[in-house]
């Protein structure tokens, strides 16, 4: 059954295709679900078990009504991992997702082997950062979707096909918008938020396992490239793609994660 009751009223929907050692969990990102990878789970499952989870708050997994944190989300992984009897997995995350993982595999070291993070929600920087606060007014006031989708306007570029477009606005019309508030202030404002520099340095200093990092700015693949601890650690940049850029081009993307994996 594609779902895991992992306590505190939380349920969380996942799928599980392919088999593997060591398999692969994909975290999608703030106001998506887990269909995002449905551009990449055939292809990873032809040599890997691929866990792929719906958030809480997004997509068909519980929405509580509050702490929809990616602390919390990160917690959850762990729970989920537990009640699935899974020791270790290769963490996967984009945007949120990737902010999410690498709290997992500082929180659960134990628990996650590597990380990939594409285009990952941390690293920005406090002039960008100090737009947040009217965002997230935004985000708790009545028009929470409209302004959901002109945030979600600066994840595209003139190289994102329509239609992945049009399929992040239809999912962020349909979400919950007290979770999109609580999800963008926990990425960024919160008080134990990572999202923002110098915070961001400090915490993702302390990963330890091995990290693919894929951007698209190449300021920021050179800033975190910084930050990698780990010698098989590795950061590629796309510049020129989008923020969904595993979206835009699957292929690619699948093709660079199993030449490092």
């Amino acid at each position: 059954m594609p779902y895991a009751d992992i306590g505190g009223n939380v349920r969380l929907f996942y799928t599980d295709d392919g088999a593997g050692d060591t398999p692969l969990l994909l975290v999608h990102g703030w106001g998506a679900d887990s269909h995002q990878w449905s551009w990449h789970i055939d292809a990873l499952a032809r040599d890997h078990r691929v866990i792929a989870v719906d958030l809480r708050g997004h997509g068909y997994s519980s929405v509580p009504d509050t702490g929809n944190t990616p602390r919390a989300m990160a917690e959850d992984l762990n729970l989920l991992l537990d009640h699935l009897g899974i020791e270790r997995v290769t963490a996967i995350g984009h945007s949120m997702g990737g902010q999410i993982v690498s709290i997992l595999a500082v929180e659960h070291p134990d628990k996650v082997g590597k990380i990939v993070v594409i285009d990952p929600g941390y690293g920005v920087v406090p002039e960008v950062a100090a737009g947040f606060p009217g965002m997230i007014a935004g985000l708790s006031g009545e028009h929470a979707h409209a302004v959901a989708v002109e945030i979600d306007k600066w994840c595209t570029s003139s190289a994102t096909p329509a239609v992945i477009r049009r399929w992040h606005q239809r999912r962020l019309y349909g979400m919950p918008p007290h979770v999109l508030a609580q999800a963008f202030q926990g990425l960024f404002t919160d008080p134990d938020s990572i999202g923002v520099r110098p915070a961001s340095d400090d915490y993702l200093a302390r990963r330890q396992c091995p990290v693919l990092s894929i951007w698209a700015d190449p300021v920021q693949a050179a800033w975190e490239s910084g930050l990698l601890k780990h010698p098989d650690s590795k950061v590629v940049c796309w510049e020129g793609s989008s923020h969904r850029l595993h979206e835009e081009r699957p292929a690619e993307f699948v093709r660079v994660l199993r030449s490092w994996l």
